[in-house]
């Protein structure tokens, strides 16, 4: 059951991350060229936290 809660809220969260650095490409007018690498490092770095949550949550409970 946790695992689908934290799974549901990892996808969420990750789509609104990316909604969000979308947005703050168009407003900053950041050429189409560098959104690739902007998008590649935001989601590594959300995966990471997301991975440790997942972590932390499993082995505390």
């Amino acid at each position: 059951m946790i695992i689908t809660v934290i799974v549901l809220f990892s996808v969420v969260y990750l789509f609104q991350i990316n909604r969000m650095t979308y947005a703050l490409c168009m407003v900053r007018e950041i050429p189409e060229e560098k959104h690739n690498k902007i998008f590649r490092t935001i989601n590594v770095l959300i995966t990471i936290l997301l991975i440790s949550f997942y972590v932390k949550i499993t082995l505390t409970a």
